[in-house]
């Protein structure tokens, strides 16, 4: 009889990954970063534990949106109080926080629940092509 390998959590081994998306569609662009953090590109993905590795994506201000999604999309967020409700057309958030609108699409294709949110603690997302973390040598990913 064969059994299924099952990570453990002191055991993944962690890699650092650059991903730039300048003239890459942002959900493509999630829908890859989101399989890196959630560690389905290794032999060793174990759906119940963090394999994922760590991604840090570049140039957000240059992601694509196809479509009339600039014009028609919305990012809503809300106060907690009675009638506080914001809406931001995706044309005014790519100007002003591209990096928010990058990261949003990230974590809204990671798991809604705690392990999810150890998973997005993994990912760093910067407006331009400067990032600070040169000591952890990330490789570029190639999409």
């Amino acid at each position: 009889m064969r059994t299924t390998y099952m990570a453990k959590p002191n055991e993944v081994q962690r890699k650092w990954y650059i991903i730039d998306a300048e003239g890459k569609v942002l959900g493509r662009l999630a829908a890859e970063a989101a399989r890196i953090l959630r560690g389905k590109h290794k032999p060793t993905f174990t759906p119940h534990v963090n394999t994922g590795d760590h991604v840090i994506i570049i140039n957000a201000d240059k992601a694509v949106l196809t479509g009339n999604k600039l014009r028609q999309k919305m990012y809503y967020r809300h106060s907690g109080y009675p009638g506080g409700l914001k809406a931001t057309r995706y044309d005014k958030l790519m100007q002003t926080k591209p990096e928010l609108a990058v990261y949003k699409a990230i974590t809204g294709m990671l798991p809604h629940n705690s392990l999810g949110r150890d998973m997005a603690r993994k990912l760093r997302v910067y407006r331009g092509s400067q990032h600070p973390h040169e000591a952890q040598k990330p490789e570029i990913w190639e999409m």
